[in-house]
């Protein structure tokens, strides 16, 4: 082996290995959007279903006392 060939091959590995941390940069990135993004469509879904519970617990207090006001 000469001097030659192990300077390309240190180049090339060079090159190869900042072409995976850059790769592995950009897709960590996208995941932790992506991530980001779906955290806040379930805070806002978990909203919703809290709302949706003291609703039916209304309605539900609602009718009882409709049902006692029919009683009367």
């Amino acid at each position: 082996m000469n001097l030659e060939t192990i300077v390309v091959a240190l180049i090339t590995a060079g090159f190869a290995f900042l072409g995976v941390y850059v790769s592995n940069r950009k897709q960590t990135a996208l995941v932790s959007y992506r991530l980001e993004k779906l955290e806040e469509k379930v805070d806002k879904h978990n909203s919703v279903v809290e709302r949706m519970f003291r609703l039916e617990e209304t309605v539900k207090n609602l009718q009882d006392e409709l049902k006692e006001i029919k009683h009367l």
